[in-house]
């Protein structure tokens, strides 16, 4: 078919050089599919090389702490994924190895359809299609497409579309599906972009629906969604002598796992005794649905404020080893700031 022949011809000459893909280890791929699934290659990048060196096989991953996972994945946000990530690959010890099928693919905490094809078309050469947001983008303005992508008949149509476009002839380098797949992902984030994308040079551009009608601007099509909700948070840093103030978040919680100074809320009025310093207020951080509208606060205290049973003392020098929201880590450098300025 022409638009995958074209595809793949510029993939050959255009195509990321990237680490995971110098390989068909399932373990690597996956790997580098769950940290690129809401991060940008260039970030991701240097956390999967931290991971591939500090737990280089499944079973290594597997062996290691929660904790330990989550330290290493901080500042990635979407933590969801590390714990899943974890998660997975004990699954995978206990399976005796990835599974080969789609079905089974599946079936690991965290993996979707476009993972599941990801990793089945590049790692074992199954004949799955991708379909991601570069995907839904080359998709949508090339055969002109303006069902929504984000309802149930969208992702109906573009799953049909994308797999009945899988290549299904030989003389390929790799499996036809993963050059494919490859390619078309590579395509949407090089070529044709979000924004400004490369139109009058692109190899698709006489058949475009999109660029011969005027709609590359309004493709692909995206139904709205629920409003995004504000939430105010006032952290206090609380400094007794050399040990600070810690809780873990539960279980259900967007930051599960994940280590917090005190958190003042209405069902708990902290005695405070000590000096007070107000560090920052208003400090914004947007998650999905959701922002977040942080006053940040210093309290250096003589003796340990009585605080709720969840909370423990540590010492100041090791609060690195406890994983924390990129918010938090905002909220320790304003103390750094701060005591360097008042050294």
């Amino acid at each position: 078919m022409e638009f995958a022949s074209l595809l793949m011809k510029w993939f050959r000459e255009n195509g990321r050089d990237l680490p995971w893909r110098q390989t068909r280890d399932p373990y690597a791929i996956w790997l580098s599919e769950i940290i690129l699934q809401q991060t940008q290659v260039k970030q991701g990048w240097d956390y999967w090389e931290r991971f591939m060196r500090r737990w280089p096989t499944v079973e290594a991953l597997a062996a290691a702490t929660e904790d330990d996972v989550l330290r290493e994945w901080q500042g990635l946000g979407y933590y969801s994924r590390a714990r899943n990530l974890h998660y997975a690959a004990r699954q995978v010890v206990e399976m005796g190895g990835f599974p080969q099928t789609l079905e089974g693919l599946r079936s690991l905490k965290g993996v979707g359809d476009y993972t599941a094809a990801a990793i089945g078309s590049i790692a074992f050469g199954l004949s799955a299609a991708v379909v991601d947001g570069n995907v839904y983008r080359v998709l949508a303005r090339h055969f002109g497409i303006d069902t929504p992508i984000n309802t149930t008949d969208g992702k109906k149509t573009f799953a049909a579309l994308a797999q009945s476009l899988l290549p299904s002839s030989e003389h390929f380098d790799i499996s036809p599906s993963s050059e494919y797949n490859q390619a078309i992902m590579d395509f949407g984030a090089i070529q044709c972009t979000p924004q400004s994308p490369h139109c009058l040079i692109c190899p698709l551009m006489e058949t475009c629906d999109a660029l011969r009608t005027g709609r590359v601007a309004q493709l692909p099509v995206k139904q709205k969604t629920l409003k995004v909700k504000e939430r105010h948070l006032s952290y206090i840093y609380i400094r007794c002598g050399r040990q600070v103030a810690i809780h873990r978040r539960g279980a259900g919680d967007i930051w599960q796992g994940l280590w917090e100074p005190y958190l003042a809320t209405d069902c708990h009025k902290l005695q405070l005794k000590g000096q007070y310093t107000i560090l920052q207020r208003g400090v914004k951080h947007v998650l999905t649905h959701r922002v977040l509208l942080a006053d940040f606060a210093l309290l250096q205290s003589e003796e340990q404020p009585p605080l709720p049973p969840d909370y423990i003392w540590v010492d100041e020098a090791v609060l690195g080893d406890y994983a924390v929201p990129r918010l938090v880590e905002h909220l320790y450098r304003q103390v750094r700031l701060y005591d360097e300025k008042n050294a």
